[in-house]
């Protein structure tokens, strides 16, 4: 067991050197360029502004380790946010009390769970592709908040769920400490856990998994549940951090996360990857977005920015295996 945990150190040693060196070149860069980045209010904004965006890659990584993907994450937060705002709405509205706040995010997490197990269901039995199942979910989840909201927000909350978004303990952000737990259980869920032994073992080969004797489809219904329940962990905290909800909140950071998976060192074809190095990899990103804000640079520049981030690290990653068999033909 400890030959194992020390391979497994050695292994996450490896994979965080890209995301590593990423951040080291960031920190570098807009450190020389704009003298206000280092500064402790670029990282308070990065600590309040990673957590919604971390939580949505966490949701994602799990199904791309399996070789799939969930395109229906930001729905998926979105419905769970409805669901605490209907149930506050409808026991006081603003003067709704802290128990009705969290039977309202139970039901949330219950409403995230279930569309990400109908979403594992039918991938597990019918054998759909992932892209074309999520696809559809997430169609069907932004239809009906559509529906629910008649396009609109939906705000006037108690003031105590203020600081779930904005407040801090000990100088740290809520939020983020909210963030951090979860990457905490997500990689205990991957490393530790023979729920995460078997992860890795379908997004490899899923049929000499199920020959190996895995349940690979109550993995892969497992898979998806846990990302609906992450989605909608990040739903409440957009809802606490915008003091409202509305449908298309978040929409953009559905590409981003699998840019963070993919930066953060996870095969996107499933059955490698791990979650500390796409910590670092979401840091990396959202120290981009603010350095280039502190630069003047508008918005959207930041998004193109991060398109070209993920076609250079394919081809990083395509020169890297040319090399290494290259190399091995040699040999």
């Amino acid at each position: 067991m400890s030959s194992l945990m020390k391979r497994a150190g050695k292994l996450i040693g490896t994979e965080i050197i890209g995301p590593g060196l990423a951040f080291i070149a960031v920190m570098l860069f807009f450190g020389l360029a704009a003298p206000r980045f280092l500064s402790n209010a670029t990282f308070g904004s990065v600590a309040f502004q990673l957590p919604e965006l971390g939580l949505l890659t966490l949701a994602m990584l799990l199904p791309i380790l399996t070789g799939g993907l969930n395109l229906a994450i930001t729905f998926t937060a979105n419905i769970a946010g409805l669901t605490v705002a209907w149930v506050l709405q409808n026991h006081g509205g603003a003067d709704a009390s802290l128990l009705v706040f969290a039977a309202g995010c139970a039901l949330a997490v219950a409403a995230g769970a279930l569309s990400g197990t109908v979403m594992g269901l039918v991938i597990a039995y019918t054998r759909a592709h992932p892209i074309l199942v999520s696809l559809s979910m997430m169609i069907f989840l932004r239809g009906l908040g559509e529906f629910l909201t008649r396009g609109g927000d939906i705000s006037g909350f108690p003031s105590f769920i203020s600081p779930i978004g904005h407040g801090s303990i000990f100088g740290l952000p809520i939020p983020l400490l909210i963030f951090i737990a979860c990457v905490l259980l997500w990689h205990v869920l991957l490393m530790r856990l023979k729920l995460g032994f078997n992860i890795y073992m379908i997004g490899s080969n899923i049929e000499a998994a199920r020959y190996s004797g895995v349940n690979t489809r109550k993995v892969l219904v497992l898979v998806y549940t846990l990302s609906g329940a992450m989605c909608a962990v990040a739903g409440i905290i957009m809802m606490a951090r915008f003091n409202s909800v509305r449908v298309g909140h978040g929409e953009s950071y559905l590409l981003i996360t699998v840019l963070a998976c993919f930066l953060g060192g996870v095969n996107p074809f499933g059955g490698f990857g791990r979650v500390i190095p796409v910590f670092v990899a979401l840091v990396v990103l959202q120290l981009l977005s603010s350095g280039l804000n502190l630069m003047g640079a508008n918005q959207h520049l930041a998004t193109a920015v991060w398109g070209i981030l993920l076609l250079g690290v394919m081809i990083m990653r395509w020169l890297v295996s040319w090399l290494t068999l290259s190399n091995t033909y040699r040999g």
